[in-house]
């Protein structure tokens, strides 16, 4: 089954690689490695914006997690022409705009991990660091940056 049409089956329609913000590009690839840039949450109606702990529950924080997901495999698959040529997740790191208090960001960034296993079955399985930030880009709940074994 290809990565494609296993989105298919999930219901999965990847938005458009999202344009970097400033002086960077999107992904660098070395090597059999691709690093995508740290994507932040944003969705159909755009940024998802919030503070964990303060105005947002760290279930719609996994789901803006699940948002940086989506963006991140649409740069992948800008950077590859296709998703097939992922060998393997290897990490996620995960920022989560959040209140000195707030202490479950491993389980908002859940959202993005259980993607790249829905997805990629076992090779979406990663290590990953899933940390607290005072503030992120724009406002942002979460921002993930990944890096990919690739063909």
């Amino acid at each position: 089954m290809t990565i494609d049409s296993r989105l298919a089956e999930l219901g999965i329609t990847l938005p458009d690689a999202p344009a970097p913000a400033a002086n960077y590009v999107p992904f660098v690839r070395s090597g059999n490695l691709l690093f995508v840039s740290g994507q932040i949450s944003s969705g159909p109606g755009g940024l998802i914006r919030g503070r964990l702990g303060a105005d947002m529950a760290a279930e719609a924080g996994a789901e803006a997690a699940r948002a940086c997901g989506l963006a991140l495999l649409a740069q992948a698959r800008a950077a590859l022409g296709s998703l097939d040529k992922v060998s393997r997740v290897v990490k996620l790191t995960g920022f989560v705009n959040s209140t000195p208090e707030f202490t479950d960001q491993p389980e908002v960034v859940n959202g993005c991990s259980d993607l790249m296993v829905e997805v990629f079955g076992d090779k979406g399985r990663h290590a990953r660091a899933a940390v607290s930030a005072p503030a992120l880009p724009r406002g942002v709940a979460v921002e993930i940056e990944a890096i990919f074994e690739v063909e």
